[in-house]
C-alpha cells in the first residue's frame, strides 16, 4: 500500500513543482514589464545577435543607439511612425484584427508577404523574446504584448519602439539613425526625413534612407501623406 501511495504521490508532486515554476514566471514577467515602464532598456536580444553576426562574419562589433525621451522626439517621427506601421494604434488594445484578416487575404493570394504586426507586437518581440518565428515565440509575443497594453501607457510603447527599432546595420532607433544619414537630431526631423525613415523599417538593411529607391520613395510620400491624419499620444 505504501508502494502505491508513493506512485500517487509522483505525478502530484511534479504538477505542483510545475504549477511553481509557471507562477514564478508568470511573476518574473510582470515585474520585468512593469520596470521597463520606467527604466529604458538598454540593449534587446536582436541587437546581440545583429552583433555577434557581425563578428562571425569578421566585422567589428557595431552597436549605435542613442535614447531620446518621448518629449524630445519629432512629432513628424511619431506620426510617421504610426502612419506607415500602426495607424489604429490610438483605438486597439495591441492587436490590429483589421490589419492581421487583410494581411492574412493578402499572402494567401500569393502577393507580396506582408505581416500584421502592431507597434506594441514589434516592442513586446523586440525587447523581450528572442529573434526567430516558432508558434511559441508567437505564444510569448501575445503575452507580452497584453501586458505592455495594460501596465505602459501609449506615449511608453511608441517611445520604446522608437527608441529600439533596427534602423540599419549596428544602427537602433530614431537618434542613431537621424545622426548616421541626415547629420541631424530626432528632434529636428522633416516630415520627408520621417517618413523616409520609417519607409524603409520592414527591412532596413535593405533599404537605406540615403539611397532610397523608387519603391521607397513612393512609399515615403504615401506615408507623408496620411500623416496629416494621425493622432499621437
Amino acid at each position: 500500500m505504501a508502494i502505491k501511495r508513493n506512485k500517487k504521490r509522483k505525478p502530484r508532486a511534479f504538477l505542483q513543482l510545475v504549477g511553481r515554476i509557471a507562477l514564478y514566471a508568470v511573476a518574473i514577467s510582470w515585474v520585468w514589464v512593469l520596470s521597463l515602464r520606467f527604466i529604458n532598456p538598454p540593449i534587446t536580444w536582436l541587437m546581440l545577435q545583429r552583433g555577434f553576426e557581425r563578428m562571425a562574419d569578421g566585422k567589428d562589433w557595431k552597436l549605435q543607439k542613442i535614447w531620446l525621451n518621448y518629449g524630445d522626439l519629432s512629432n513628424n517621427l511619431k506620426k510617421a511612425a504610426l502612419s506607415g506601421e500602426d495607424a489604429r494604434f490610438m483605438t486597439h488594445w495591441g492587436f490590429d484584427t483589421k490589419a492581421i484578416i487583410n494581411a492574412y487575404k493578402r499572402n494567401k493570394d500569393g502577393r507580396a508577404i506582408r505581416g500584421g504586426s502592431t507597434i506594441s507586437q514589434q516592442v513586446a518581440k523586440n525587447v523581450f523574446l528572442w529573434p526567430g518565428r516558432s508558434w511559441l515565440r508567437k505564444g510569448f509575443e501575445t503575452y507580452f504584448t497584453v501586458l505592455i497594453e495594460i501596465f505602459w501607457t501609449k506615449k511608453r510603447i511608441l517611445e520604446v519602439y522608437l527608441n529600439v527599432i533596427e534602423t540599419g546595420d549596428g544602427i537602433y532607433g530614431a537618434e542613431a539613425a537621424a545622426q548616421s544619414y541626415y547629420k541631424k537630431s530626432a528632434r529636428n526631423l522633416t516630415k520627408r526625413q520621417a517618413a523616409l525613415l520609417v519607409a524603409v523599417l520592414p527591412n532596413p538593411r535593405r533599404w537605406s534612407p540615403a539611397h532610397p529607391t523608387a519603391y521607397i520613395s513612393r512609399k515615403t510620400s504615401l506615408i507623408a501623406r496620411y500623416m496629416r491624419y494621425i493622432k499621437i499620444p
